[in-house]
């Protein structure tokens, strides 16, 4: 295939060099965060480009980039969440967004499980307690335990119920709430966080972004949740009224929580990492070679089915795409 044959795609951000070679040997790609005038390089590329691949940083892919490119036909978005595109205005337009589901899956349930351990036994404040010499002075005060804890999850999708699996695997019980009653799942479904809220002692949020999941985990929830909860959370972090979080960790209103995800990231509130019994993650969850090789290989492989005329592997639900 010569230069001339290949489609030509805007990616927006970077992506490792597994998956960024493979999309410059198939199409030629327009590298829109390298560019020293965005809007100038999407004027010379407008009527060509025909795909979009969302790399790294969630660079927007609204409606201003939509205008830009009138020829666009995809967009093949980098992470299982997608927030940081537009898809019911994709929808609309006839573009189709795709996502990368699936693979990432055990490995975020893998750093749930792991947030909430470090969380619950205070694992990187014990640690930075050895370094620092304190332990030949004084052993270190117990912590809480996971023993009798109960647990709600906010989001049963795919990785919600990898996170239930291995928490049964603890011994702990699972419950769950979402936007309606899943029939092929045996945990207890609450129509209302606050009510879930009151009755576990542990949320852990796998939610998506968005509107409708908003500021969900707020002060009321909180509330709820009591003197023992602990919030975890490696869904988004707009999920959380993070200035309701802070004030419910100073006040004490809850025991603690473990995040990996913010509301405006990677800038995280002073106020929260002065917070020495909360646990912060810059958003690892997915954050390993093998699942990072993985995702960004979804990402080629949906762009390149695509224009070899197989259609899309993983469309979002709100994308055109039928199958056949």
């Amino acid at each position: 295939m010569t230069a001339s044959d290949k489609p030509e795609i805007i990616q927006t951000g970077p992506l490792m060099a597994y998956a960024a070679d493979q999309l410059k040997s198939r199409f030629v790609v327009h590298e829109l965060w390298n560019a020293p005038d965005h809007a100038a390089l999407l004027r010379q590329v407008s009527g060509r480009v025909r795909g979009v691949a969302a790399g790294g940083g969630h660079n927007r892919v609204d409606v201003a980039l939509f205008d830009a490119l009138p020829k666009l036909e995809i967009a093949s978005s980098f992470g299982v969440g997608y927030d940081h595109v537009d898809a019911a205005e994709a929808g609309r337009r006839g573009v189709v967004v795709t996502n990368t589901p699936d693979v990432l899956t055990d490995e975020v349930a893998d750093l749930a499980i792991g947030l909430l351990l470090a969380t619950v036994r205070q694992l990187p404040q014990v640690d930075r307690y050895l370094r620092e010499g304190k332990w030949l002075k004084a052993n270190y005060p117990l912590t809480t335990s996971l023993r009798k804890r109960s647990v709600g999850i906010v989001g049963l999708g795919r990785i919600g119920k990898a996170v239930a699996h291995r928490l049964e695997a603890f011994g702990l019980s699972v419950a769950y709430h979402g936007r309606s009653r899943q029939e092929d799942v045996a945990y207890r479904y609450y129509p209302s966080l606050v009510e879930m809220a009151a009755d576990v002692d542990t949320l852990i949020s796998v939610a998506p972004g968005g509107a409708s999941t908003h500021h969900i985990i707020n002060a009321e929830v909180l509330k709820a949740l009591g003197p023992n909860g602990i919030v975890v959370n490696v869904g988004r972090g707009t999920v959380i009224d993070e200035q309701a979080l802070i004030k419910a960790l100073q006040d004490k209103t809850i025991l603690s929580a473990g995040l990996d995800v913010f509301e405006d990231e990677p800038r995280v509130p002073a106020e929260l990492i002065a917070i020495e019994h909360a646990v912060l993650l810059p958003h690892v969850g997915s954050a390993s070679v093998h699942t990072r090789e993985a995702m960004g290989q979804l990402l080629v492989d949906n762009l390149v089915s695509w224009f070899d005329g197989k259609g899309p592997l993983t469309p979002v639900p709100e994308t055109p795409w039928k199958k056949a």
